[in-house]
């Protein structure tokens, strides 16, 4: 078993699949949600400890929460925070597998 920091689990939320993830893939790219808190180098890191695999950047997004309003109460949806990864040639992610 490899030495993996628990820490790394709670950078990396769950990996994004929608159509735009799919296609990125193509690029060599793949999509996770992350903690509010992660920073660029964080994420990079955790990728690259918990996939085994090189990771060439990293950008971020933060998609900001939705109101919502339901029997004329409003509420506020989470903010969501997701990364790409580019990673370098040759290496790959199946994110459908799981780890």
């Amino acid at each position: 078993m490899k030495n993996i920091d628990p820490r790394h689990y709670d950078i990396i939320v769950s990996p994004v699949v929608t159509e735009k993830a799919t296609m990125a893939s193509e690029r060599n790219q793949v999509m996770f949600r992350v903690a509010p808190h992660a920073t660029k180098p964080q994420i990079k890191e955790a990728v690259e400890k918990l996939f085994d695999v090189k990771v060439k950047s990293v950008n971020t997004l933060v998609r900001k929460g939705k109101t919502r309003n339901f029997r004329g109460m409003r509420s506020v949806l989470s903010d969501v925070k997701n990364a790409i990864v580019t990673l370098e040639e040759g290496h790959r992610i199946d994110v459908t597998t799981g780890l």
